[in-house]
Formats: structure tokens, sequence, C-alpha cells
């Protein structure tokens, strides 16, 4: 069957990330990624099921991936060759619409019993991504084993397998998985400043899929949020963020002071404020949006890193000298701030109520990926936001 297949390459991977540096996305060209014709995953054992990848969408991690820009902490729970996609809505056997939730924990794995973090539910904490019958994975999309998202087929276990609801449509239903993603981070329990107003100010940093929908989830799920002010670069950016809940948009140069107003304070001769704003969300992860989100998160505040970061240098004295609470926020899981509905069931609810199928921007099929992931990469600059595969118009393969 047709999959786009990452291979481990030295080679290639340099190449990728020397390409990259002069175009984002041009990885897919020179690096690891290639078209190639595989043999459908097996069935790993009991619980497993294959499915048949209707859209799959295109990650800022699988960006990185192709890129050569991973981090290098990944590299023992990730086996080649792997078949990237994780932003999947599927076809089962039997014609039912699924979403995948990608975490491989111990269930997947055949461990048993599991380890306590996945006895909670919370998969995404699992002590066992390298062990069980499994290839070292953290994620479908990143195991040889299971297959991904950008081929005809793969396999998933009964526990990472959402039902989409009859209306919802498949695009609305690849904006689940990440979707999930952000209910988690703006769910995340974090400590409040002694000082927080009874509606407290927060800040999004990025608007690109992310960070447009932290701010749909945001206004959907934390009913007590005052302000929101949201960082974005081009126009289609600040437009989604005024109508997925920002009160206030601005530009990266501008936060600082968009930050005092909204808080008070003053503006010290070093740009540092006084004050800043209780919660602000990281959904970049690059260096100055970390810098940018340290300088204005308010003294006693919580800053939630949300956008997967690389390798990066930052200046932690603001962490320490204003007592910041710095948490990391990956995938999903039990929401305690929503009674422990899962993040995957309120992502869905809000894909429906809020109509998130306009974040999908274009689609292409498999044997376009380098077009695709060009588009991706470069969404904003061309007034994009997610960027899928489509396998709709694809025969099934015969196993």
């Amino acid at each position: 069957m047709k999959a786009l297949q990452v291979q481990r390459s030295l080679a290639r991977f340099a190449a990728a990330r020397l390409a990259s540096g002069a175009r984002a996305g041009a990885g897919a060209r020179y690096g690891p990624l290639t078209m190639a014709d595989i043999e459908p995953p097996s069935l790993p054992g009991p619980g497993w099921q294959r499915i048949y990848p209707r859209l799959s969408g295109i990650c800022g991690s699988d960006l990185a991936t192709v890129d050569g820009r991973s981090s290098r902490w990944f590299e023992p729970i990730v086996s080649f060759p792997f078949v990237p996609g994780h932003e999947i809505v599927a076809s089962t056997e039997d014609g039912h619409r699924v979403v995948v939730e990608p975490v491989l924990g111990c269930e997947a794995r055949g461990i048993s019993p599991m380890c306590p973090a996945c006895a909670q539910g919370r998969r995404r904490h699992c002590l066992n991504l390298t062990a069980g019958h499994l290839s070292p994975g953290l994620q479908t999309g990143f195991c040889e084993t299971t297959g991904g998202g950008w081929s005809l087929a793969l396999v998933a276990h009964s526990s990472q397998l959402h039902t989409v609801p009859d209306a919802l449509a498949d695009e609305a239903a690849v904006l689940v998985e990440p979707a999930a993603c952000a209910v988690h981070a703006a769910l995340t329990p974090v400590p409040s400043a002694p000082s927080d107003p009874a509606s407290p100010l927060a800040v999004v940093i990025g608007a690109g899929a992310l960070g447009l929908l932290t701010i749909a989830a945001l206004r959907m799920f934390r009913p007590g949020l005052g302000q929101l002010i949201a960082v974005a670069k081009h126009p289609h950016q600040r437009s989604l963020a005024h109508q997925l809940g920002a009160t206030s948009v601005v530009g990266p140069g501008e936060l600082r002071r968009a930050v005092r107003r909204a808080s008070g304070g003053w503006v010290l001769d070093n740009g540092q404020l006084s004050g800043g704003a209780p919660l602000v969300f990281d959904c970049v992860g690059s260096p100055v949006s970390l810098a940018d989100a340290l300088a204005v998160t308010a003294p006693g505040g919580a800053l939630v890193l949300a956008g997967m970061p690389g390798p990066a240098r930052a200046d932690l004295t603001p962490l320490w000298q204003r007592e910041i609470s710095l948490t990391g926020s990956y995938t999903y899981g039990p929401e305690p701030l929503a009674g422990g509905r899962h993040s995957f069931d309120l992502a869905a609810q809000m894909a429906g109520e809020l109509g998130l199928e306009r974040l999908l921007s274009a689609t292409y099929p498999l044997e376009r990926s380098a077009d695709a992931i060009s588009h991706a990469a470069e969404a904003g600059r061309r007034a994009a936001v997610k960027v899928a595969f489509d396998m709709r118009a694809e025969k099934k393969p015969s196993i």
C-alpha cells in the first residue's frame, strides 16, 4: 500500500536540516520522508484493529521531523522506519468513523498490571514507552509497529479510538486531536497569583492551529476568564483569534505594552513589566516566544508551555525572581477542571459547536506530500491554519 515513511538516515536528516534553513518545509524534498510501497502493519495482539485514514493532519511535530529539527530527546522513544501522522479521522472495517488518541500507553502495549499513570487514565505519563509488544514509540505516527495516518491503513488499539458523531464532518473531526491538546493546555491546573482579580487576564502567544484552538478552549471551558490577549502575526490569524474569543489581538512586538495597559503597573527602562498577566500560554515554543511569555507573566502567575519547544536558551531569572510557575502541557486525558471529562470528548464538543472545519485550509493527496508540507510549514504567510492529507478517494488496500 502507499505510505509516506521516515527512514533512519543521518545523511538525509542532515540534508533536511540544511534545506529547511533556507525555507521551512524544504526537508520534504531532500530529507528522510519518502513515498513507499509497504505492507500494511499486522495486528499486534488482542484489542487491535485495522483502520483506514480519511484525513490526516500535518502537525508542528511532523514538520520538525521532516525538516530534521526535532529534539534528540525523542530518539529513544521513536522506532524506524515509521509512518507519520497522528491527527487522524479514519474508517473502521465495519465503516464507522473514529478519531485516534495516539498516545501508546500500557493498555495498547499489552502490559499488565499497568503503570500507575496509565491506571489513572494519564497515558501521556506512561512509564513503558519502549516496552510491551510494540516497538518504541511515544505515539502512533512515531512507532514502526502501528503505522501512521499518512498512509492508506494503520492499526490502532480499542483504547485509542473515539467514535465520531454523525453530525461532525471529517473536516472538523480531523481537528479533534489538536483541539484535545489545546483543551488540555487550557484546563491545566495551575496556581493562581494571590492578587488575581475575579476575572483574570490571560495571554495566548501564537495563533497557529494550537494557539487558535487554545483561545477557543479557554473561552468555552474556563468561564471565569476575563480579558484574553492573543498574539498573532498575520491578518487571517487576527480575525480568527477574535472570532474564537480573544478580546484583543496584537502583534509580537506589541505584547508587553498591551499587557501593561490591561494589567496596570509600569514599564522599567529595559522593557520589563512591574506586573503582568496571571495566566500565560506559549503556543509557539521558540526562544523568542518563551522570553516574551516570561516577561509578561505576573509575579506569582502561571506560564503554560503548550507549543513543542526545541533546544533553546532562555534567561530563567524572571521565573525565579517573580516566582512564576512554569508548566508543560502534553496531549490529553481526564480533565479535573472539567469534572474528569476526557479532553477528546471536550474537543469533539468544541469541534461541533464552534465549526472548527473552518480551520482546515487545504487538503492534498499523499502523492503531493512536498507541496502539502510546504503549505503547512508556510501556513501563516499563506493565510492557512491546518493542512491535511486526504485519502478518501483512495482504494482501500487489500490485506
